[in-house]
């Protein structure tokens, strides 16, 4: 197939520079952008767009041309002339369920690499169902869920197979997220929008299953069950019905040193049991308050669109993800953390995505991926060199309080 990316006259191009999350990836990119990197800026608004640019430019005189580009996410035609100036898109623009289908269908038509930080589970099937197919046929890599969901949960399973090794029989892991942080009017609107349709997300999900193609003799599952006391994360624990957990097993579904039978779960973890419970109640009453219109409302004005953590709160915020494995008997336990997850991480990953897909030698794949399946080890090691933390730790004896990483939280 002849590389659709040949001849662009950009690497990639940021949609939705003028958001909150798309403000900081933009900042990043002007920092950690190989030199020479051709890439825009793209929105719906000139004004904001050249703000942002006169933005970094104050402390980067070089980015004082950096091309700016008017696009609408309600605008196809203006959608598929930037996918086919690039090579990569980064999306900020949600939530994805009201505004990312038709830049998703504009990069699947025209063959440029897609990466965003979408959470949402139906966006994700819905566009798995539209779009993966013509993804195939163009060579586009049409890559979801960039950010905290749910690169630590997906890049941390694979560091952990690789230190595991292939396995031939069932493999376990959990994974145990303990965070400090805040989010933003975007993040809370996205999660809202995602949990105000559980028919619609379940009809979908269920159309995707049926579409996908069929492993004979491979399985794979979500390990659940009540909160309680785990040894590993020192803490009480609970399910987080998020969608790391089907990241996971697609990239298990994705990759053969997986096994034949391969579970995962997601758990939040904390010190205290009441401090579990909280959070407990805390999803279901926002569960609740997202199946009615106006107390969506009245939840989305406590925290606008655009609006979110300032610096301060963000350099006190961190995250870590403490996984064990299970596999022959064998128990292995690591780790992944990192800073302020929503926002500063969040952004990191992202924009090391998009590099990644731009510019490192990378298995021959296209359409909707997982970030192990499409980037892998090599945005492993693009992630450690930016301050995220990928470590093997020692399997603690039972009973022992365990190994203690960074400060305690």
């Amino acid at each position: 197939m002849p590389d659709p990316t040949a001849g662009k006259p950009l690497d990639l191009v940021l949609f939705g520079a003028t958001g909150f999350t798309g403000a900081l990836v933009a900042d990043y990119l002007a920092d950690h952008a190989p030199a020479g990197t051709r890439w825009a800026l793209a929105g719906r608004s000139a004004t904001k767009l050249r703000a942002v640019r006169d933005r970094l430019a104050a402390d980067r005189p070089e980015l004082k041309d950096l091309p700016l580009l008017i696009a609408d996410a309600g605008d196809r035609v203006s959608l598929r002339e930037l996918a086919e100036r690039t090579r990569v898109v980064i999306s900020t623009v949600g939530p994805y369920l009201h505004y990312g289908e038709p830049l998703v269908a504009a990069c699947a038509e025209a063959g440029c690499d897609y990466v965003d930080l979408t959470g949402e589970p139906e966006f994700v099937d819905a566009m798995y169902l539209k779009h993966h197919a013509r993804a195939v046929e163009t060579g586009a890599r049409l890559v979801h869920c960039c950010g905290f969901d749910s690169i630590p949960s997906d890049l941390g399973v694979l560091y952990t197979m690789r230190e595991l090794g292939a396995q031939s029989g069932p493999v376990r892991v959990s994974g145990f997220v303990r965070a400090r942080g805040t989010f933003s009017g975007g993040t809370l609107a996205s999660a809202m929008m995602a949990m105000s349709r559980p028919k619609a997300m379940a009809r979908t999900a269920k159309a995707r299953r049926a579409a996908e193609p069929k492993q004979p003799g491979r399985r794979f599952g979500v390990l659940a069950g009540p909160p309680r006391h785990d040894k590993t994360a020192h803490a009480w624990v609970t399910p987080l019905p998020v969608i790391d957990n089907q990241v996971v097993l697609r990239s298990a579904a994705a990759l053969p040193e997986y096994g034949p039978d391969f579970r995962y779960g997601h758990f939040a973890a904390a010190r205290r049991l009441p401090i579990a419970l909280g959070g407990l109640a805390a999803m279901a009453a926002l569960a609740v308050a997202a199946q009615a219109k106006p107390l969506r409302q009245a939840v989305g004005k406590a925290v606008k669109p655009g609006q979110g953590p300032d610096a301060a709160r963000r350099a006190g915020s961190w995250f870590t993800l403490r996984l064990r494995a299970e596999a022959g008997g064998r128990t292995l336990i690591t780790e992944v953390s990192g800073g302020d997850p929503g926002y500063g991480e969040t952004a990191k990953m992202l924009s090391e995505s998009a590099l990644c897909l731009a510019f490192d030698d990378l298995p021959k794949t296209s359409g909707q991926l997982t970030t192990a399946a499409a980037m892998g080890d090599a945005l492993i090691e693009r992630l450690k060199r930016a301050g995220i933390s990928f470590r093997t730790l020692t399997a603690p004896p039972s009973g022992s309080p365990g190994p203690v990483t960074g400060p305690r939280r």
